[in-house]
């Protein structure tokens, strides 16, 4: 991301909607996007970006200092009418925040390098703000780019999401304030429950793993949450200490591709899960296909890394692997210890079709999808289906 100061200025969000200028052909005027349809177009462009496999480019101005002093509508007429000159038509101006923040989104950049597109956009910024308003007021302006699909290199060690790029989900997350507190309550309640009435039965799994294999009782393991935030997830050990994991890796970086056969001598489907897995212990196997060996994950649904119900969180090798519409399912709502893919076959599926299913709950989320969920997550877990 790049922030520089170009130069500033601009008016009320509700006046954005209502000023158009010509294009650089003077055949069109451009619109200027208010603030909900420019959130919606960043919306559309991302989906668009997801099946086209086209990248594109959110450029973000700061224009509140320019437009602080008077003649604001006036100075915000030059500031569009000069990005309408140096963009593209198929490019897209609006307001990105109320009261000071334009948005454009410049699409399909092709594979041009993100300094370059960085470059060549704020030599054209520059150029044109210091002719519109002079150079007093260009200083006041700054801008910073985001591209979609975001990139990470293999040492980096942050994936958290550029929020800029996803406007559309904070403000849901605002709309269902009053639900979410809900199912955060939920959460802790139930958490909370679980670690009380089951330590019993936790102890007795600690004193088992104990005394058959070497090693911690508790296995801690880097995990991504909603908007890909780093945390540590609990569990049962139920592998060796002197396992390699590159063995997981290579398999479920198949398996998201769809590379993993489902054409076994009785025809089960492709699992997520590594079937007969050597590094797992005799205990360790009981606990998985029992599902005891997540019990406690409910220590981090208490804490606030995860939900009692959502999408499963991934790996940080397992996310590199991903689609890019796949991402979207560490976006859209917190992980979970269940789910409806668990629940719906549990892990007895297509890569894309758990995506899928994540995604369905995540849009159709309610209290009382979460209640059914749960509802269904012993029998599932009895029935041992899919379970590795």
């Amino acid at each position: 991301m790049l922030r520089t100061a170009l130069g500033q200025e601009s008016s009320d969000a509700g006046q954005m909607s209502r000023i158009s200028v010509r294009s650089s052909t003077d055949i069109c005027p451009r619109r200027i996007l208010d603030e909900d349809a420019f959130v919606s177009m960043l919306y559309i462009e991302r989906r668009r970006s997801e099946r086209g496999q086209k990248r594109f480019v959110l450029a973000i101005l700061e224009v509140r200092e320019a437009i602080a002093g008077k003649h604001k509508n006036r100075t915000l007429a030059k500031i569009t009418g000069a990005l309408a000159k140096v963009t593209r038509e198929t490019d897209i101006i609006g307001c990105f925040v109320e009261d000071g923040v334009i948005g454009l989104i410049g699409t399909e950049i092709g594979q041009a390098t993100p300094k370059q597109v960085e470059e060549r956009l704020s030599e054209k910024f520059q150029a044109a703000f210091l002719d519109a308003l002079g150079k007093e007021q260009a200083s006041q302006l700054f801008v910073s780019f985001h591209f979609f699909p975001e990139e990470w290199k293999d040492e980096d060690v942050n994936h958290s999401a550029n929020n800029a790029l996803y406007p559309d989900l904070s403000r849901r997350e605002e709309s269902r304030k009053f639900a979410l507190g809900m199912k955060r309550a939920m959460d802790i309640v139930g958490s909370a429950t679980a670690l009380a009435v089951l330590s019993p039965l936790c102890g007795m799994i600690a004193l088992g793993i104990k005394l058959t294999s070497k090693g911690p009782v508790l296995f801690r393991q880097k995990r991504l949450g909603q908007y890909g935030k780093k945390f540590t997830v609990l569990k049962f050990r139920s592998m060796r200490t002197d396992c390699d994991s590159r063995i997981h890796q290579e398999y479920v970086s198949q398996f998201i591709a769809g590379q993993v056969s489902g054409d076994g001598p009785v025809g089960e489907k492709p699992v997520f899960k590594i079937q007969k897995d050597p590094r797992i212990t005799p205990v360790g196997r009981i606990l998985r296909k029992m599902s005891l060996d997540e019990l406690p994950q409910f220590w981090n649904v208490l804490v606030g890394d995860m939900s009692l119900v959502g999408p499963r969180p991934p790996l940080e090798y397992e996310f590199k692997a991903y689609d890019i519409w796949h991402r979207r399912r560490v976006l859209e709502i917190k992980p979970g210890i269940t789910g409806l893919w668990q629940v719906e076959g549990r892990s007895r599926t297509h890569f894309d079709d758990m995506v899928r299913l994540d995604l369905k709950y995540a849009r159709g989320w309610t209290l009382w999808l979460d209640l059914k969920i749960l509802l269904q997550t012993p029998g599932a877990v009895v029935s041992g289906e899919g379970a590795h």
